[in-house]
Order: structure tokens, then sequence, then C-alpha cells
């Protein structure tokens, strides 16, 4: 049986970590989402994978889950990635990303406009950028691992 790299804080600290959105109201919620368990997947576009240099994720990964003030507050493991065209996104990985999106219109204009949105833009160094259904999207399916806050159930403050 292989140990759970979760069983000591060094074990956390070495996971790499896993960044829902930029810090700010988003991320809160994403993060909210995930350690509520209603988030169980994400997409992320595969332009911004080869812009950082990161590899695309894998089944059986296990990243930390980082906060708007970065610190760690859950582990996923990757249960799923698929590599599709921005068109073919279905319904059922729109509702699993937990954002209350019923329909894949209304979550494409959601992801459109933070693709769009000047930090994406800044991030990939494309002022100019944009998304069209060809864009090569990367699904990913995941489940919490572990839920790393306090266990007296206090939220971390900005000052830790």
């Amino acid at each position: 049986m292989t140990p759970d790299p979760t069983s000591s804080p060094a074990d956390v600290a070495s996971l790499p970590r896993a960044e829902f959105a930029f810090p700010g109201p988003l991320r809160d919620r994403l993060v909210a989402a995930i350690l509520d368990g209603s988030k169980t997947s994400t997409t992320g576009l595969l332009v911004d994978h080869e812009h950082t240099g990161e590899p695309l994720p894998a089944v059986g990964d296990r990243s930390v889950v980082v906060d708007s003030y970065d610190r760690p507050v859950a582990v996923v493991e990757v249960t799923e990635v698929r590599v599709v065209p921005l068109a073919r996104v279905d319904l059922a990985h729109v509702r699993d990303e937990g954002e209350g999106y019923t329909g894949v219109a209304e979550w494409r204009a959601g992801h459109e406009r933070f693709w769009h949105g000047e930090e994406m833009r800044a991030a990939l160094a494309d002022p100019e950028f944009t998304v069209d259904d060809g864009t090569p999207t990367v699904l990913e399916r995941f489940r919490l691992v572990a839920d790393l806050r306090p266990a007296d159930g206090r939220r971390p403050t900005a000052d830790g």
C-alpha cells in the first residue's frame, strides 16, 4: 500500500499547488465549492499549460489547493482528464464545476468573461487572447482527499 502523501505537513508542502482562478472572490467561491463537495471538475485551457510549461494533469496526481491568501486548504486527486475543443464541453462537466450553471451556454459565457479578462490575458502575455469553438480545453475531474483547514472549524485570517 502506498503511503498517504498528506500524512504530514512536509508531505503536503511537497505537493504541487492547485490555484483555482486568480486570488479574490472567484477563487474564494471555487475553493468553498471544493471543500463542500459541490465542485468536482474544472476547466483549463491547453494554451495556459503550454505558456507556463506545466504538464497536463494525470489521473492520480495530487495537489494542494490554496486559497486567496496562498494558504493550503485542501488536497485533491485527479480522477479523469480530457482535452476537448471548447464546443464539446458537456453539461455533466459544467454541472460538476459547482458554480451553479444549469446550461453549457451560460457556463461558456461566464468562462469566456474570465478567459478574455485582463488577468488571464496578462498571464498569457497576450492582450488580444480570445477563445473560439475549436480552442482546446483541459477538462479535469478530481476528488477531495483532505481538508486542511484547522480542526477547530475557525477560518484562517489574512494574518494566518
